[in-house]
């Protein structure tokens, strides 16, 4: 980790495209330029860009590039492996089309309570372990999507892991739906750096509504994704903040305040406080999270979390709501539309929501079936 020069990272999953396939002249212009400003870490996985940006990071940066000059994090997926004897290949496939023979960090991706026992059940984890003794892997660590209690499980259970990715920015901060903070606390209590995705939220938090975007530029400071992944970056034990880049102005606007990087103000800490209250007061579910609701629910269905989803999702309409509603908080037998009506919910919900009508909104939401 001592190699890693900056605290921000550039993730290849969000490359400029040109008829379909990635703009190579661009993305050269933008690699070029973000090692030429002094950074060197770099971020991709095996199904990114439709299985293109491994190829293409070799293409941009590997075969132009001596090794020592970049890190590179790569990642193994569930849905390439099915069986342990899968995983060897699968990895060996990984560093050719990355053109290198080791990754500097080899993530188990996307953890969540969806494949975590497919992990287990065909021991990847121990694979990335003797990987790591083989010379093949520098550092293992998770990417995680869930709850902080199966964060918790997981370092637990494995206490090897040396770092941690986690979905953070100041609107999933205290969102009950993503947890972004209690996943923070558990990587802080164990110890484990972490490492930033999603800081924009998706390129979200450049897309505010008319009157959170009117709070920060008031401050006539920086861009709007300069507020964002400055207030990730600015929390103790971060190693690192991604970001997805798809043009070279991303690229120098980031640089520019990520070059000699300084954390949020009190000032700039206040004006994100509005924003975030902005955020919540447009929540159409008004939901507090009390979880009254879920303590007699014979289905275990995990309402606030639902509730804040669909209330993400309203306010965003990106694929990341739909995500964390089908991998995290609605999983086979939990789901809205699994709700049997009892109204137990009701009886003891201090705001009084209609939580049956609730449900079934959320299930026609998220649980549309295919014509």
């Amino acid at each position: 980790m001592e190699r890693i020069k900056k605290n921000f990272g550039f993730g290849f999953m969000r490359l400029p495209m040109q008829d379909g396939e990635v703009d190579i002249a661009e993305t050269n212009r933008m690699v070029d330029a973000f090692l030429d400003a002094g950074f060197n870490y770099f971020d991709t996985a095996h199904g990114y860009l439709q299985g293109k940006s491994e190829k293409t990071l070799k293409t941009c940066l590997t075969s132009r590039y001596l090794r020592d000059r970049y890190i590179l994090t790569d990642k193994l997926t569930e849905n390439f492996f099915k069986t342990e004897a899968d995983i060897r290949p699968v990895f060996e496939s990984q560093l050719e089309a990355c053109g290198v023979d080791y990754f500097d960090f080899y993530l188990m991706h996307s953890q969540c309570s969806e494949n975590y026992g497919h992990f287990k059940a065909c021991r990847a984890y121990e694979t990335a372990f003797a990987l790591k003794e083989e010379g093949k892997v520098r550092h293992v660590g998770i990417s995680f999507h869930g709850r902080p209690e199966l964060l918790e499980q997981i370092l637990t259970e494995y206490p090897a892991i040396e770092v941690v990715q986690i979905q953070f920015n100041y609107v999933d901060y205290d969102d009950p739906s993503v947890q972004s903070r209690k996943c923070y606390e558990v990587c802080r209590k164990f110890n484990k750096p972490v490492i930033v995705m999603e800081p924009v939220k998706g390129g979200n938090l450049v897309k505010l509504p008319d009157d959170a975007r009117a709070v920060l530029d008031a401050l006539h400071g920086g861009s709007l994704a300069s507020y964002a992944i400055r207030f990730a970056a600015g929390f103790p034990g971060m190693l690192m903040v991604l970001s997805g880049m798809s043009t070279l102005e991303q690229v120098q606007d980031n640089i520019s305040f990520m070059k000699d990087f300084k954390p949020l103000d009190e000032t700039e800490l206040a004006a994100i406080a509005k924003v975030q209250e902005i955020f919540r007061s447009k929540n159409l579910i008004p939901c507090t999270g009390c979880r009254y609701c879920t303590d007699g629910c014979p289905k275990q269905i995990a309402i606030p979390e639902l509730f804040a989803t669909m209330n993400a999702k309203q306010i965003y309409h990106d694929w990341h709501t739909d995500y964390y509603y089908n991998a995290v908080y609605a999983l086979p037998g939990h789901k809205a539309s699994d709700c049997v009506k009892c109204g137990k919910c009701e009886s003891v919900c201090p705001q009084h929501l209609p939580i049956r009508q609730l449900l079934e909104n959320v299930a026609n939401e998220f649980e549309k079936k295919e014509a």
